[in-house]
């Protein structure tokens, strides 16, 4: 989910033509949280869980006319993680997936009449997630046999290339212009997942009886809203966008349609999200980085069966980054 690069309308967007997005996005997550609570001995003792990922997101749009359009978004990821507790507990190790992500179609319509109204509009966005990806990557684990012997086995859900689910997307952009300069944006993305599980195998009721619901991976739904404010600067600086906004993105405890079993980390970032992007004739530029102002590993489907069942208050833990970088560039063909 990189930044927001829908073209707002004008003369120029009105006429049937090509556009490429091509998004890089780039987060390292070790802060474990448990709740809002960070659990900072973790990095004391070492033994955080460390996330590298890298997302390039081609995304190919097809302007039909002033109103409708479509986008086929192609993802390539390369993922890295390293932890202690997947290896027996006694030596980093590290596990690694790369490939082709989920491919996503969607077709977009402005609700509002674009020729008639410049200054703010909203639109709608309906298509489908495919799963394109590998849900059942594998790579070598250490000390996890019987005999401290090594096996390979499906990555950890987190740097799983998909989910394996057929998803429904639904998204709502909206921009309003305050003033020649200034204007307001936000975004609306959900992902609704209703498959269950994917019948990936996760081992984590090796850790524990405890976690025998978690033995299968979850495929869940996905959120993501963006607000703020933007603005275009004169003079020399023509072309300049400067933007501020708030985003909040993550994974809900159930899922809107369709059961919720099986292994998942529910939880959310809420993030203060700075941005600036240059117009060229043909060419755009953009980047914008996150900064994470709130972290919260929401209890699970199971950490509340366990609740329930043992009387004590139970709550998984999940590794979050302190910010995220999304560049980018938008080509006009």
């Amino acid at each position: 989910m990189a930044s927001c690069t829908i073209a707002h309308p004008t003369e120029e967007t009105a006429a049937k033509g090509w556009q490429l997005n091509v998004a890089h996005r780039y987060f390292k997550s070790f802060r474990h949280f448990r709740g809002e609570e960070e659990q900072e001995e973790r990095l004391k003792q070492h033994t955080e869980v460390i996330n590298w990922q890298h997302s390039l997101d081609l995304t190919v749009i097809r302007q039909i006319n002033s109103s409708w359009s479509l986008s086929v978004g192609v993802p390539l990821l390369i993922n890295k993680r390293s932890s202690l507790y997947e290896h027996g507990r006694q030596q980093r190790h590290n596990t690694n997936s790369a490939g082709l992500g989920e491919i996503r179609v969607v077709a977009y319509k402005w609700l509002l009449d674009p020729e008639q109204n410049m200054s703010g509009n909203l639109q709608l966005g309906v298509g489908v997630k495919l799963p394109t990806g590998n849900y059942k990557y594998k790579d070598t684990f250490y000390h996890v046999g019987p005999d401290g012997s090594t096996e390979v086995r499906p990555v950890d859900q987190s740097i799983q290339l998909g989910d394996g689910g057929v998803g429904a997307i639904a998204e709502l952009n909206g921009f309003y212009s305050l003033s020649p300069r200034f204007s307001t944006y936000g975004n609306w993305y959900y992902l609704f997942n209703p498959r269950e599980d994917n019948g990936t195998r996760t081992f984590r009721e090796t850790l524990t009886p405890m976690l025998a619901n978690e033995a299968i991976m979850s495929v869940p739904d996905q959120y993501m809203v963006r607000v703020g404010v933007s603005y275009g600067f004169k003079g020399t600086l023509e072309g300049l966008l400067a933007s501020i906004g708030g985003r909040m993105e993550g994974v809900p405890v159930e899922d809107t349609f369709g059961g919720s079993r099986g292994f998942r980390r529910p939880g959310y970032v809420q993030s203060l999200e700075p941005g600036v992007s240059y117009q060229l004739k043909k060419v755009s530029l953009f980047a914008a980085i996150p900064i994470a102002l709130r972290r919260n590993r929401l209890q699970s489907v199971t950490d509340k069966e366990n609740t329930e069942a043992t009387g004590n208050f139970v709550q998984g833990d999940a590794a979050f980054a302190d910010y995220a970088i999304n560049i980018g560039c938008t080509i006009k063909l």
